[in-house]
């Protein structure tokens, strides 16, 4: 696995953590090692997908910063009363948050600037290859891809796809751990069925051999 574009340092809460760590922590939310955790994460973003398919991006973001203005000023009014009562001289409740820096560095932009710039360019030479045919049989499969892809367009809008890509993510690797042996047996028949049927048309289809590197 590829760990060159490592997430950035900063002086929040979470700025020890290397990019293990965040791996190990999302390997930890999608298997559930802590339901609670696991189920405010899912909970929270299944929500926002389900809102946006009621409401406008603009009302769902417009509802929730009021939602989280709402409770902060609440609890801005509750801690000043509170003081005032008391007679105490807490200060700001939110002091510890408002003096932390949030700020993005100029070496942290440059660093997630090259690492995204690389990804696109590789991504384009691997386009420019599979629809200039350098390779038939991969321009084939790429042929494939896009014409079941035009299947699903026509089925599930993004929202959706976005929606079951979520509830996947939070219930296909506990299936897989649970049912793995099963799950690797009847994967490895497709795999071996799929990879006679490719080797069969290759051998009786003129020009879809690939080209042995020299």
């Amino acid at each position: 696995m590829d760990y060159s574009c490592r997430f950035p340092s900063s002086s929040l809460s979470m700025d020890m953590l290397n990019t293990t760590d965040v791996i190990y922590m999302v390997v930890d939310l999608l298997y559930w090692r802590d339901v609670k955790t696991s189920g405010v994460v899912f909970g929270a973003s299944l929500s926002l997908l389900l809102s946006l398919t009621l409401c406008s991006i603009v009302s769902v973001a417009s509802y929730i910063g009021l939602a989280l203005l709402s409770v902060t000023i609440c609890f801005r009014i509750y801690k000043g009363i509170l003081q005032a009562i008391q007679k105490s001289d807490e200060g700001h409740p939110f002091k510890l948050y408002l003096d932390q820096d949030v700020g993005l560095s100029e070496e942290t932009v440059h660093k997630y600037s090259d690492c995204a710039l690389a990804r696109f360019n590789t991504t384009v030479i691997e386009l420019r290859r599979l629809f200039l045919v350098e390779d038939l049989v991969d321009s084939l499969k790429f042929a494939v891809l896009m014409w079941i892809l035009t299947y699903v367009g026509a089925l599930f809008n993004g929202l959706t796809l976005l929606i079951l890509g979520l509830v996947g993510m939070f219930s296909c690797p506990i299936v897989y751990e649970k049912y793995k042996v099963q799950i690797d047996h009847y994967v490895g028949m497709a795999n071996k069925q799929v990879k006679d049927i490719i080797a069969t048309v290759q051998a009786k289809v003129p020009g879809l051999k690939r080209v042995k590197a020299e």
